[in-house]
């Protein structure tokens, strides 16, 4: 049965509906090799050939998404109150079944995934597969040797005990950058809060081996390449 063609080309990140709608009618687009300007064309994905401006259209049957994540917007799929990071997307990357995969807290910034690849969000978030979280916190209070000390031994805070976890200072002692492992509901902060330093601000810089784009804007994102995906857990 197939796929639009500007169905399929907007799913791939190529644009709008509408904007891939153009590029088509523009004769920019080829499939298998030939010319085609009918926007509703049907192609099947992954054994059609389907290039656009001269480049081969690799299929993906998932998306990845990374997004830098402005303060106050909710990583959920949707809320009837509040924006969402799913409201960020622009209309070429929005499809069903996209979701963050782990959260940053609202009013923090950074590096979130979006993606409607399950396994994929199952395996970057178990905490046996160790894919580490580096944070940058500004803090209102020096970070100390004894703090460092205390988070690579496992910080304790109201019952709950944490992994170990690396803490470290470059130039501005209340410039703190930390990698956990975990997840947990406002973890960072509440391991800062057991040492009696308050987080200002957070932002999330890399998860496993990916780092954020220093390129996109707080709002804007991008399609992971296949290779970014593979370096998350390298």
């Amino acid at each position: 049965m197939g796929e639009r063609l500007d169905k399929f080309l907007a799913s791939q990140g190529l644009g709008t509906r509408k904007e891939v709608g153009k590029l088509i009618r523009s004769g920019a687009v080829l499939v298998n090799g030939a010319p085609q300007r009918d926007p509703g064309a049907k192609v099947e994905p992954g054994a059609d050939q389907v290039t656009a401006q001269g480049k081969e259209i690799r299929y993906q049957e998932f998306l990845t998404i990374m997004l830098n994540k402005p303060a106050g917007v909710l990583s959920a799929t949707e809320d009837r109150r509040q924006k969402t990071v799913l409201d960020l997307l622009p209309e070429g990357l929005r499809r069903r079944g996209l979701f963050p995969a782990g959260r940053l807290d609202k009013d923090t910034t950074g590096l979130l995934l979006i993606t409607d690849d399950g396994e994929l969000a199952h395996k970057m978030l178990s905490p046996k597969n160790h894919v580490y979280k580096q944070y940058r916190a500004q803090l209102g209070a020096p970070v100390e040797e004894a703090d460092i000390q205390a988070f690579a031994a496992g910080v304790a805070w109201e019952g709950e005990q944490y992994a170990p976890a690396r803490l470290w200072v470059e130039q501005d002692p209340r410039a703190a950058f930390v990698e956990i492992r975990e997840g947990r509901f406002h973890q960072v902060k509440r391991m800062f809060q057991a040492r009696g330093k308050t987080v200002l601000q957070l932002k999330r810089l890399k998860i496993g081996g990916l780092w954020l784009d220093s390129t996109l804007q707080e709002g804007e994102c991008r399609l992971l390449t296949p290779q970014e995906i593979q370096a998350i857990f390298h």
